[in-house]
């Protein structure tokens, strides 16, 4: 009933519209030359609203530090994981599985951000190694992501925090 409602009124104010009669312009005047107009009083800009202000970009040298947390492990208890974003645009990764022997890992590589500081990509020197994804949740933490950049549906902890 109320889009009907809605349809209707909208249907009434188009019809209405179109009755109006358009504004007669004046006959030309003999070839003047037209003067500028004084305006009656002074017109102020109104400010831009804040909403429609362009987001500040990201600084990735301000975003850049450690982070550390134990991540999800599918045979062992979990992986101990460092995470160190350069200034410079580098990274280094220590990785160490709970309970295996020989199970510590280092990685090195280039970080940059994505989706407008949104997301954190680890592009490895190793060209075997691939690339991996962090959803940034706030400045002092970020969560890895899926192969695809898709949040990990799961209970567990993917996240890394910041460490001084």
């Amino acid at each position: 009933m109320n889009r009907k409602l809605l349809a209707l009124a909208c249907l009434a104010a188009l019809a209405l519209s179109a009755c109006n009669k358009p504004a007669e312009t004046p006959a030309a005047a003999p070839a003047e030359t037209p003067k500028a107009a004084e305006p009656a009083a002074p017109v102020e800009a109104a400010p831009a609203p804040a909403a429609e202000a362009a987001p500040a970009a990201f600084d990735a040298a301000a975003f850049a530090g450690t982070f550390s947390g134990t991540l999800p492990c599918a045979d062992c208890s979990g992986i101990d994981t460092k995470l160190e974003l350069k200034a410079d645009g580098g990274y280094a990764l220590s990785e160490s599985y709970q309970g295996k022997k020989d199970g510590n890992f280092k990685g090195d590589g280039t970080w940059t951000a994505e989706d407008n500081g949104k997301r954190v990509r680890l592009d490895p020197n190793s060209k075997s190694d691939d690339d991996r994804l962090f959803d940034i949740v706030s400045k002092d933490e970020i969560r890895m992501l899926d192969t695809e950049g898709k949040p990990i549906e799961s209970q567990l902890d993917y996240s890394l925090k910041r460490t001084p």
